[in-house]
């Protein structure tokens, strides 16, 4: 049975459609006279000759000097891009443009709005906009001012485009958008400008653009980065939405092969997605359905040879430039995606063609478009204060849901002051940054009935004074739940990315929530806390927990601007004298979160030392991208550190640049020695031996240190059928290594497939996954019962050094918090006696239990990558999947277990679903031959 929100509209079917219901449903009406319902009437005296355009704007081909998806394969430059919208602005009173973020290497991010005269005006499009966020806050607009805003202001489309920077396409349509609504005098322009504010975003990734990689200079997958908004780029993106809130928004990227895929999605679809979201969403589809055969975008005639729908792209993960546009705006999200097998002149104009049929369906709807977004808002205030969870649904015909969300209920979040309270105020001004409303409790209250993140259950809480109240009985309802809930609950697995992201175990911070319906004594967060709380005096100091990440963050800025700092090694608290502190320094700290403690007395503990990072860029490890520019980003970007590059060849060669060093950070790659010869790791050993600090990452930096017998750990095989799809699991913390200063006794970490480590013999086991009945996992998971006993964090001593081997990867996407506080442990390790805590010390040879574990095979997970992809079907369609997967690939191996049956297929790169050369075509011949799918992870 299929659940769902409420039934999905009917559309016409492509063979019942006559060409009249294409044309409406491509919003492509005014062509031929007359104005669709709810629309405002197009201005008076337009054309019916859709080519004729005011002379005055110039074209890209006579500003670029080439035609836009020229044959010629010539997509424009980053300097095109700006220098076009600079022209248009200056030629044309219908449009304005500005910038809303520069990129990492300075380029600055050009946006164009565009509608028209009228709107444009400074004060009219302030107060268009001004009116449109009102929509979002029924508490403040009644409805009868919703329904005037409905029928006098046009709504707010987005058009953005190569947010990966190979993506290109979408650029130059864009830009073709751009001119046709700056310049076009048909009644199809006028019917957009008069009901739409179009914000266009040619690029989203210029430094990416330049360069033909996915990602941004840092290596970051910018599609990823919505929630968290580590990168500038997405920062910027995400304040000019909050200025110019979309009700559509258009994603425009590129995918392999040479289809189009715009939406209906491929399930799952998070739950707190609205159903008028997902109504829009589907119904513009439709719109492009018709609007490709009208206008010749796949030869002529309507056929779904060139395009297809349900595959591929879900709408769940909210890291997306669909998924965020979508819960946290109101908006029908849209990823669009063009195969970049295609000629450049196919690409564009296909993606053209979507972004005007969109931008049509959006301008013949904008009455009900806008009734509905206010209807949204209304909604999840009303859940909000009744607690509700929006239930879980599916589109595809073919699905059902599998995992209904559990009737419980969600009044209030709570965020406890009791550690990482750096972390805890970074987490609300992220929350505050999407307009959510956060308060400080000001008097103790009791919560009756509450859940503990983790799993656990209590009652009687007493929350204190100083924790962060999040009441759901507020507009932004959905968002708080997308990104604050301890479970997405997914309705179906299949997973295009993680399956959890939940903020409060990312950072590691202790939360509750309740369905009671408790209103604290609290004041409204109006700007982060932190900084000096009074004057230390002259001869005093200053202290603070380095017990987070925003702390650690505060340290190595300290520490680069010479301050001398000493952290108690027992609490993890760390302190300065008062003399150094500036106000430059109170900025700083009261910027991150951190409160600075004044004592009388001096400080007291053992000197921190800012460490010389050597960062590996060896065999098997990919400098442009992942865990490398993870590193790059945290350590070098935000903690301000001097980061050296360490190559394969400096450590077997044992050059100054490897030598020299205090600390090596080796980052996930898919070599299992990182092609050190027996020298080299012999190199690696007397180096460590003399007081330095290895820190390996995931598969290559646990693998690396294995294979050079730093470690007694060895992989544990996982079985066919294990799943874990970027979970998170509670894990017991052993304190006595100082990697774990600051940390509780329990924890949060993240596991996306990670290998499974058995626990050393020779070190300290410093984070473990429970083996008894405090083991708990939440996201997607299947057999995780099979990492009870087994390791994520190991600390290996050797000599005067140690080897700090992470399982898993602490700096995944720079927004696992207590995986960073953790680093930033390792990298201050302190030296000589105060080290040892108890540790026996290991001469440099190799121990015969780490030679053993050196002689173990890599455990076959088919290598180093991110992971594999796993089909999933019914034993007893086995042999006819694997015939279908053997028109694709010969190197799948195959396994049975409990009436399934597991194809699974090598990624060594890593890649994404929409970058694989054959991911999409097998699952359509899967599906073609009526092969179901159980589940499909990619």
């Amino acid at each position: 049975m299929r659940l769902s929100k409420r039934p999905r509209r009917a559309v016409p079917t492509r063979r019942t459609a006559g060409v009249a219901a294409l044309l409406l449903l491509a919003g492509l009406t005014p062509l031929l006279g007359g104005t669709p319902a709810g629309a405002a009437p197009t201005a008076p005296g337009c054309s019916d000759d859709p080519t004729a355009r005011l002379s005055t704007v110039p074209s890209p081909e006579s500003a670029l000097g080439f035609p836009l998806g020229t044959g010629q394969e010539r997509v424009v430059t980053n300097d095109e891009v700006r220098s076009y919208l600079t022209a248009v602005d200056a030629a044309s009173d219908r449009v304005v443009t500005g910038v809303m973020a520069t990129s990492v290497l300075g380029q600055p991010l050009p946006y164009a709005v565009v509608s028209n005269e009228r709107h444009v005006r400074p004060g009219a499009l302030r107060q268009i906009a001004d009116d449109i966020r009102d929509l979002r806050d029924p508490r403040r607009t009644k409805p009868t001012k919703a329904a005037e805003t409905a029928t006098d202001r046009p709504a707010i489309v987005w058009v953005t485009a190569n947010v990966h920077g190979g993506e290109k396409s979408g650029t130059d349509a864009a830009l073709k958008t751009l001119y046709e609504l700056a310049s076009g005098l048909s009644c199809a322009v006028a019917q957009r400008n008069d009901n739409l504010v179009t914000v266009i975003v040619p690029t989203q990734n210029p430094d990416g653009r330049d360069a033909g990689r996915r990602q941004n200079e840092y290596g970051f997958d910018m599609n990823r980065d919505w929630f968290a908004r580590t990168q500038q780029e997405t920062d910027g993106k995400i304040e000019l939405l909050r200025q110019y809130p979309p009700q559509v928004f258009v994603d425009a990227h590129e995918m392999g092969g040479r289809q189009y895929f715009f939406p209906p999605n491929a399930d799952p679809i998070h739950h707190e997605i609205a159903s008028e979201n997902v109504d829009w969403i589907n119904r513009i589809g439709e719109a492009n359905k018709a609007g490709f055969g009208f206008n010749g975008a796949c030869g002529g005639a309507v056929t779904t040879e060139c395009y297809f729908n349900y595959a591929t792209y879900d709408l769940f993960f909210m890291g997306y430039g669909d998924t965020v546009p979508a819960a946290g705006f109101g908006a029908a999200g849209m990823t669009f995606e063009k195969g970049s097998a295609s000629a450049v002149a196919d690409r564009v104009q296909q993606q053209f063609h979507t972004q005007w049929s969109t931008l049509g369906w959006a301008a013949a709807n904008k009455h009900e478009v806008l009734t509905g977004y206010y209807k949204i808002w209304t909604d999840a205030l009303a859940e909000g204060r009744a607690g509700t969870l929006e239930p879980n649904e599916v589109v595809q015909p073919t699905n059902t849901v599998q995992f209904p969300v559990p009737d419980i209920s969600v009044r209030s979040y709570f965020l406890l002051p009791d550690r990482q309270l750096g972390d805890v105020r970074r987490l609300v001004e992220r929350l505050r940054g999407m307009d959510v409303e956060v308060y400080e409790v000001t008097r103790p209250t009791t919560v009756p009935t509450a859940r503990v993140f983790g799993g656990r259950t209590a009652t009687d809480v007493t929350v204190p004074v100083g924790a962060y109240w999040i009441p759901m009985d507020q507009p932004q309802k959905h968002w708080i739940q997308a990104i604050m809930g301890e479970d997405p609950y997914v309705p179906f697995p299949y997973f295009y990315d993680v399956s959890s992201w939940s903020n409060p175990l990312l950072m590691g911070v202790d939360t509750i929530y309740t369905g009671d319906d408790v209103r604290p004594h609290a004041k409204l967060v109006r700007q982060i806390s932190g900084g000096t709380t009074s004057a230390a005096g002259a001869k005093g100091s200053y202290a603070y927990p380095l017990d987070s990440a925003a702390a650690a963050e505060l340290t190595f800025r300290l520490l680069g601007r010479g301050v001398p700092l000493v952290r108690d090694l027992d609490t993890g608290v760390v302190g300065f004298p008062a003399k150094s502190l500036t106000p430059e320094i109170d900025r700083l700290a009261r910027s991150l979160g951190v409160s600075l403690s004044p004592s009388g007395a001096a400080a007291t503990g053992s000197p921190v030392d800012l460490p010389d990072v050597g960062l590996f860029q060896g065999t098997g490890i990919s400098t442009t991208s992942g865990s490398h520019g993870e590193a790059r980003y945290v350590l070098g970007k935000r903690w301000g550190l001097d980061l050296t590059p360490v190559t394969t060849a400096d450590i077997n060669d044992n050059t100054p640049a490897f030598t020299g060093r205090t600390v090596l950070l080796v980052p996930d790659g898919s070599s299992a020695t990182g092609g050190l010869t027996a020298a080299g790791q012999a190199n690696l050993r007397n180096w460590i031996a003399q007081g330095h600090t290895y820190v390996g990452l995931r598969n290559e930096g646990t693998r690396m240190a294995r294979a050079a017998g730093l470690t007694s750990t060895t992989e544990k095989a996982k079985p066919a059928d294990y799943r874990m799809i970027g979970s998170h699991l509670r894990v017991d913390v052993d304190s006595s290594s100082p990697v774990a200063l600051g940390r509780p006794a329990e924890d949060f970490e993240f596991n996306n497939s990670d290998s499974i480590l058995n626990p050393s013999s020779t070190g300290t086991n410093v984070l473990s996954y429970p083996s008894g009945d405090t083991f708990w996992a939440n996201g997607y998971t299947v057999r995780s019962d099979v990492l009870k006993g087994t390791v994520a964090l190991v600390d290996e001593p050797t000599g005067a050094g140690r080897a700090v081997l992470f399982a898993f990867n602490p700096l995944f996407r720079a927004y696992n918090e207590n995986g960073l506080h953790l680093v930033a442990n390792a990298l201050l390790y302190p030296s000589g006696a105060a080290a040892d805590r108890g540790a026996t010390r290991r001469t440099t040879g190799v121990d015969p239990a780490r030679a053993a574990a050196a002689a173990q095979p890599v455990a076959d997970d088919l290598g180093g990558e991110w992971r594999p992809i796993t089909v999933e079907v019914a034993a007893g369609d086995r042999g006819r999947a694997e015939a279908v997967v053997a028109r694709y690939t010969d190197t799948a191996r195959v396994s049975e277990v409990n009436g399934s049956a597991y194809l699974v297929i090598p990624n060594p790169a890593g890649l994404q679903a929409d970058e694989h050369p054959f991911l999409r075509d097998l699952v359509g011949a899967l599906r073609d031959a009526r092969i179901p799918l159980r589940s499909l992870v990619g």
